[in-house]
């Protein structure tokens, strides 16, 4: 697949603008945005769908990583103290060690083979947790930030839950990953072996639950959701507030470490994993070769990358899209992993090799960031195309057939196309 820019460019956009160049053609790009009515029909669109808090028609749970990206939109659309009471409840029934749960659904609906979990701090829920990935913590985290980033309500931060603050409980789940998710020898968050983001572990039988085939490993998406999440952290808390330990220095650590083990700086991306005991793959297989695109975006989030490095990753995101007909940029992983290397998941399938706008969509913001404002837009645009034509947001997509799959009426890509949106916007109306 081409990634083309809308048609109603203009000839100049699309020639490989140097940093000068692009500062004379912003008016002109500014204007195509603001006149693009496709933004405006998948915002109004996307705010429908998030008039719930479940993930999609194929989930009855409240799923913490899901809803982190959708929680701006849910803003618009509810009261802040409905959305904050979704928000607690991941603190009501966080572990006494500081973990967070995945997902919490109403107790009667708690039938889906789960290991379930109980609180008399929310009595009527039950919640559970994926044990093979490390993001639930990072996500609440970066979910309160957002919250209070639209609300300006820093009293959440002061509620107190059992008989800690809200604030409080962010340091012990920080500490949870410190604690039980930590490699000492390498300074960085550990998890089992997942595709990418994904939550669904290679070894065979039940994926999202730790077993005795389990292979641990370091990977780049926990690693920049630790960091984002610290940085969201002490972006929030009062200056008067005495944290237990020196965040700042663990989140400097953690960036350190990622450059020197996970970035590869001649081939410039992120290796997939680093392994802890021992891969679960053939001597023979290269796994180096693949490329992990919804981590990079989020290690460019957390600030992991220069500029030039950011132009690189986005470059070989966009030719990796280019060799699958129906394919953006939110491919999970390319090539996607072999049948007979990751049993638990076909090539193509899910989270090998799926198209996830989920994902995807995150890299609009960081190209905004950065200034590769283009970029951003013609890279949004067969993601627009796509939840346009099939009349709604879906969980992710087949990249040789361009089928939707999944769980219909996903509230993630909905999210996550409303966030981007809404920042292309706010750049074009600035430099209209």
């Amino acid at each position: 697949m081409k990634v083309l820019l809308p048609a109603f460019f203009t000839l100049s956009i699309f020639i490989n603008l140097n940093a000068s160049a692009q500062v004379s053609v912003k008016p002109v790009l500014a204007k195509s945005i603001i006149s693009d009515q496709r933004l405006d029909t998948i915002q109004v669109r996307a705010l429908k769908l998030l008039s719930g808090f479940s993930a999609g028609t194929s989930y009855n749970e409240v799923w913490i990583r899901d809803f982190n990206t959708f929680i701006k939109g849910s803003l618009k659309v509810h009261p802040k103290e409905e959305v904050k009471t979704n928000l607690l409840m991941f603190f009501k029934i966080q572990g006494e060690d500081g973990n967070i749960v995945d997902g919490v659904v109403d107790s009667a609906k708690a039938n889906v083979g789960y290991k379930y979990r109980y609180s008399p701090l929310l009595r009527g829920w039950a919640a559970h947790k994926n044990t093979v990935e490390t993001d639930q913590e990072s996500s609440l985290v970066q979910a309160v930030k957002k919250y209070i980033d639209v609300t300006g309500d820093k009293g959440i931060l002061n509620e107190v839950i059992g008989d800690k603050t809200v604030l409080r409980r962010m340091e012990d789940a920080f500490s949870y990953i410190q604690k039980d998710r930590w490699s000492a020898k390498y300074g960085l968050v550990t998890g089992a072996t997942t595709i990418d983001w994904g939550d669904v572990q290679s070894e065979t039988g039940w994926g999202v639950a730790i077993n005795d085939k389990t292979k641990w490993a370091i990977d780049i998406y926990d690693n920049a959701m630790y960091v984002k999440a610290i940085h969201d952290f002490l972006a929030m808390k009062p200056k008067s507030y005495k944290t237990q330990k020196d965040w700042a220095s663990v989140a400097a650590g953690v960036s350190k470490n990622v450059r020197k083990y996970l970035w590869d700086a001649k081939t410039q991306k992120y290796i997939p994993h680093i392994y802890l005991n021992g891969s679960p793959f053939s001597p023979d297989f290269n796994e180096k070769e693949i490329l992990y695109t919804g981590g990079s975006v989020c290690a460019i989030l957390a600030g992991f990358n220069t500029s030039a490095e950011v132009k690189e990753i986005n470059r070989q995101m966009v030719a990796a899209a280019a060799k699958e007909k129906h394919a953006t940029i939110g491919i999970t992983v390319y090539p996607p992993y072999p049948a007979k290397q990751y049993p638990n998941m076909q090539p193509y399938n899910y989270q090998n090799g799926g198209d996830w706008t989920w994902f995807g969509g995150r890299m609009m913001g960081a190209l905004i960031e950065y200034g590769y404002v283009n970029d951003a837009y013609t890279e949004l645009s067969p993601m627009l195309d796509r939840a346009l034509a099939n009349k709604g947001f879906f969980e992710w997509y087949d990249v040789q057939t361009g089928a939707p799959k999944g769980s219909g009426d996903f509230r993630g890509e909905a999210g996550v196309l409303y966030d981007a949106i809404t920042v292309l916007k706010q750049w074009a109306i600035k430099n209209k």
